[in-house]
């Protein structure tokens, strides 16, 4: 009898052991499977690192090309103590959207003013004689965006285009910081071809005839600061 129980112990025992090694190898073998598994499928990096990326005229037009395809938004909204212009970019300049997108994210506009006004035709912004817009724009990058010019996109009331330097500059490439807005309420259509339309003005007109309205020096700077602070609308 006690040679039956101890028999019996002894099977009990040898068999809990295999079961131990038994499972002991299947989660071994299932770790080296999910090892060669994670070994074979690769994690897609960002292509650029937003958070050390510097831009030139060697990259721009890639990083902005890639950051277009990730950031789609095409609505913004300029605030400014005399009310709220809202914008639509255009899909169509890609390169100028995502640009500008790019900065509002950024914030980079919110360093800056409407700093130019000339009644009856632009309001210019996104400059300042603050130290911090400089040293803003030194850590963005140094670099200029091609021309995207469209004959359905014109210099009508309203329109927002880039500005640019007229000086050594045959490809008419677009400064990335600075824009202006179309008062001229019958449109300033000799500027088409010139400067590159990118968007519009959707919403706030009145505020932008109010900022043109405004006393200005003989450098068509205005007399007191118009801050301006640009972020994403909440609809898309």
């Amino acid at each position: 009898m006690k040679l039956h129980l101890f028999l019996l112990f002894f099977v009990v025992l040898l068999s809990i052991s295999c079961d131990k090694k038994t499972k002991d190898k299947s989660e071994k073998n299932n770790e080296q499977i999910i090892t060669k598994i994670e070994d074979t499928i690769s994690i897609p990096k960002p292509k650029f690192d937003l958070e050390t990326i510097v831009l030139n005229n060697d990259n721009a037009v890639e990083f902005l090309t890639w950051y277009g395809n990730e950031n789609p938004e095409t609505k913004v909204i300029i605030e400014t103590k005399f009310g709220n212009i809202e914008v639509e970019l255009y899909e169509e300049t890609k390169l100028h959207r995502a640009n500008f997108i790019y900065l509002v994210k950024k914030k980079y506009f919110n360093t800056t003013f409407f700093h130019r006004v000339v009644k009856g035709f632009i309001i210019q912004g996104g400059s300042s004689d603050e130290s911090i817009t400089k040293k803003e724009r030194k850590a963005i990058g140094t670099y200029l965006i091609p021309a995207e010019f469209n004959k359905n996109l014109k210099h009508h009331y309203g329109a927002l285009a880039a500005a640019r330097s007229w000086d050594d500059n045959p490809e008419k490439k677009s400064t990335p910081f600075e824009f202006y807005f179309i008062q001229n309420k019958n449109g300033s259509y000799h500027l088409d071809g010139e400067h590159t339309v990118f968007g519009k003005i959707t919403k706030g007109h009145d505020v932008l005839d109010t900022i043109a309205s405004q006393e200005t020096d003989e450098g068509e700077y205005p007399l007191l600061n118009i801050l301006i602070k640009i972020s994403l609308s909440n609809v898309q």
